[in-house]
């Protein structure tokens, strides 16, 4: 793992990208996340990741429900060669568990598909207040599930990986953990990529100090987002919602992770943290932390207009990527 000491964690100066990205948000006035309602955060969020453009072109891309106790969850299907059986991996989008979409994260999947010649099945798990913990976890989960067990009718090769960014990363280490518990012991994943994912309910890290405010999450949100997760305080205690308070029995049995930090993050420490626990659990993990960047960059490829985009979320893009290659070679 890299980067274990906190003064290597986070570089003397941002990244030039992410500093004109968020002087650009000053400029236009960006409200505060955590004085908005769910349903402002989703349309300022969505106007962001949304932007009018020619997407990355894929093979074949398309959508379906999934039928699951009386509710169904919705996917796409993003599979870059449809004439041939290719690993599967399960992707989580981010937007603190209140957020998101299939549309608003749609670059980064198709770039998935594309650059690591894998079928990306993207889920659009239910979101919170209206649906809160742990049914993204419940949604996430059965997915991944289907995706295993429909592994022949969707062209895959029985080979499985989960993928996330920030809430989604949370997801993902949530959904590799359920699979190797002994209650639940499908389906076989072989690769867990975490980007900056959120590892437990707690604000005491130093990442939280230091990147409290003024790097596009701030610590303020993060408390708005856990405050409609959560429907009481003490289910952050749960590994459920709190992946780094699994029992190391657990851990000591999940796949090898990929795990991507961002200097400027208030994530980044618990991020380094869940890298620990798991090596020290036995688990394979390769930690790349961009100490320069911000939150949530590998979706800042291509903003809406008057933003910037951040050349760096090529690079983290293509890295998931070869993780995942690698672990299907």
């Amino acid at each position: 793992m890299s980067g274990t000491s906190a003064n290597d964690r986070r570089a003397t100066e941002l990244d030039s990208d992410a500093q004109d990205l968020l002087d650009t948000l000053v400029d236009v006035g960006a409200p505060d996340i955590s004085q908005l309602s769910p349903e402002q955060t989703r349309a300022v969020l969505g106007d962001l990741y949304t932007p009018d453009v020619d997407p990355i072109l894929v093979a074949d891309v398309k959508e379906r429900k999934i039928r699951a106790y009386g509710r169904d969850i919705r996917i796409r299907i993003y599979d870059p060669d449809p004439s041939q059986n290719l690993p599967a991996a399960v992707y989580f989008h981010g937007g603190g568990w209140v957020a998101g979409n299939l549309d608003t994260h749609d670059g980064v999947a198709r770039s998935l598909a594309t650059e690591s010649n894998c079928i990306v099945v993207s889920v659009d798990y239910r979101k919170a207040p209206e649906h809160p913990f742990p049914a993204a976890v419940e949604d996430t989960y059965l997915a991944t599930k289907w995706v295993s067990d429909n592994a022949e009718s969707l062209g895959a090769d029985g080979s499985l990986a989960v993928i996330g960014e920030s809430a989604g990363g949370n997801l993902a280490a949530v959904v590799a953990q359920m699979a190797v518990e002994k209650d639940v012991s499908t389906p076989t994943i072989d690769q867990q990529v975490l980007l900056y994912p959120v590892t437990d309910h707690s604000f005491d890290t130093l990442s939280y100090e230091e990147n409290a405010d003024g790097y596009f999450l701030t610590a303020r949100a993060m408390v708005w987002f856990w405050n409609h997760y959560l429907r009481d305080d003490i289910d952050g205690a749960n590994p459920r919602a709190s992946p780094l308070r699994a029992p190391e029995r657990v851990l000591a049995e999940l796949p090898p992770a990929t795990l991507i930090t961002c200097g400027y993050g208030p994530l980044r420490d618990e991020g380094f943290a869940y890298g620990t626990a798991l090596a020290e659990a036995g688990v394979s993990v390769e930690h790349i932390n961009y100490d320069g960047m911000i939150h949530d960059f590998a979706n800042m490829r291509r903003l809406a207009e008057p933003f910037p985009s951040i050349e760096a979320a090529n690079d983290v893009r293509m890295r998931a990527s070869d993780a995942l290659k690698a672990a299907f070679r």
